[in-house]
C-alpha cells in the first residue's frame, strides 16, 4: 500500500477535533462489553469492604440484588458471582459445593427471580470449597487429582445450572472437564447454558485481593503451578483453548488480563472465536492505589486500560471497575 507523503498526508488532521476523533475510531468500549464480578457473603443487609481491594465489598444476598439492579440500570449484561463460603463448611474435598442449597445457589436464584434479564455467570472451582485453597481434590501428598476433581466439577456445574445460572465457567485448569460438563449439561437438559471456559488461567502473582475476597488467604498449602499455566508460555495458551473449543466451550477466557494481551490477540487471530479477558484483582488494586497515591487520573487509567483489552480482540471484559465504567461511559 503506497501513502501520500508530508505535507499530503498529515495523521494529526483526523486528530485535530473531538467529533473527528469520534468518527475515525477504530475501537469502541460500551457498557454491554463488561461483566462485573461481585463477591457473595452470608448475612442480611450485610456490606463487608475488602481491604486490599478498595472500593469492593462482599455483599449479602439481599444486597447482591441491589447491585443486579444497579447493572441493569447500566447497562451491565451480566454478573459473575463468586461466594465467601465459611471455614466451617470448608472440607478436603469441597462437598458444599454441591450442595443445591449453598451460598452461590441461593445469590443465583435470588438475582435471577428479581432481575431475570441480567445474567449470571458462575465460578466451577473447588477453592472456594477447599480446606486447602486449592481448586481441586489433593492427594496426600498435595498435588491436585485431575480426574476426580473433574467428577466433582461436573456435579457443580449441573447444581448450578439447575439453580438458574446462564454461563458456567470452569477456572480449576483440569484436563477434560469441558467435555465432561458439555455431555452433562446436554444430558440434564441445560442445552442453553454457556460454558466460558478459563482456558489460559495462568498460575500469577496478581491474584492476591481475590483470595482475600474468597476467605482463601492463608489456607493455601503450596502454590497452583502444577495445573495453572506457566506466565512464560503462549504456544500452550493456544492447545489449551483448542482443546476447551473441541471439547464444547462456547467462550474462552484469558487470566490474568493486561499482562496477557498478548495472549489475548494470539487466541482472537487463531481461533476467531468470543474471547474474554479478566482484569484480576491485583491489577485493579494497582489502579486504585496509583490513583489514591496522585500517580494517576483514576477515570483515565479506568477506561484506557479497558479499551486496551477491547483492541487486543476481547469480546468483553470482566472488571472490577464495571460500575465506575459504565458510569463514565454513559457521562461521555
Amino acid at each position: 500500500m503506497s501513502l501520500a507523503s508530508f505535507p499530503a498526508l498529515r495523521m494529526r488532521r483526523s486528530r485535530s477535533a473531538a467529533w473527528s476523533r469520534a468518527l475515525v475510531a477504530e475501537t469502541v468500549l460500551t457498557p454491554s462489553d463488561l461483566i462485573w464480578p461481585l463477591f457473595v457473603t452470608d448475612g442480611q443487609g450485610v456490606e463487608e469492604p475488602i481491604a486490599t481491594l478498595p472500593g469492593v465489598s462482599r455483599w449479602s444476598v439481599d444486597r447482591l440484588v441491589e447491585r443486579a439492579r444497579e447493572a441493569r440500570d447500566l447497562g451491565i449484561p451480566c454478573l459473575a458471582l463468586f461466594p465467601n463460603t465459611l471455614r466451617d463448611l470448608r472440607t478436603e474435598r469441597g462437598e458444599e459445593a454441591l450442595n443445591p442449597d449453598n451460598l452461590m445457589c441461593r445469590a443465583i436464584k435470588a438475582v435471577k427471580d428479581a432481575v431475570p434479564e441480567v445474567g449470571i455467570l458462575t465460578d466451577v472451582a473447588l477453592d472456594p470449597y477447599t480446606a486447602s485453597g486449592h481448586d481441586g481434590i489433593t492427594d496426600d501428598a498435595g498435588y491436585v487429582l485431575n480426574d476426580e476433581t473433574s467428577k466433582m466439577l461436573v456435579e457443580q456445574a449441573l447444581v448450578q445450572a439447575r439453580a438458574g445460572a446462564d454461563v458456567v465457567a470452569p477456572s480449576d485448569m483440569m484436563d477434560g472437564r469441558i467435555g465432561a460438563i458439555r455431555a452433562a449439561l446436554e444430558a440434564d437438559g441445560h442445552v442453553n447454558v454457556r460454558i466460558m471456559a478459563y482456558a489460559a488461567k495462568y498460575a500469577s502473582a496478581f491474584y492476591g485481593p481475590f483470595r482475600d475476597a474468597v476467605g482463601s488467604r492463608g489456607l493455601l498449602k503450596g502454590d497452583k503451578k502444577t495445573y495453572q499455566m506457566d506466565p512464560a508460555n503462549a504456544e500452550e495458551a493456544l492447545r489449551e483453548v483448542a482443546l476447551d473449543l473441541a471439547e464444547g466451550a462456547d467462550w474462552v477466557m484469558v487470566k490474568p488480563g493486561l499482562p496477557y494481551l498478548d495472549i489475548v490477540a494470539k487466541v482472537k487471530d487463531r481461533f476467531e472465536v468470543p474471547v474474554f479477558a479478566y482484569q484480576v484483582s491485583g491489577e485493579y488494586a494497582m489502579i486504585e492505589a496509583a490513583a489514591a497515591a496522585g500517580m494517576g487520573d483514576r477515570d483515565a487509567l479506568v477506561l484506557e486500560t479497558l479499551i486496551a483489552f477491547k483492541r487486543a480482540g476481547a469480546s468483553g471484559i470482566l472488571t472490577y471497575h464495571a460500575a465506575h465504567a459504565a458510569r463514565l461511559l454513559a457521562n461521555g
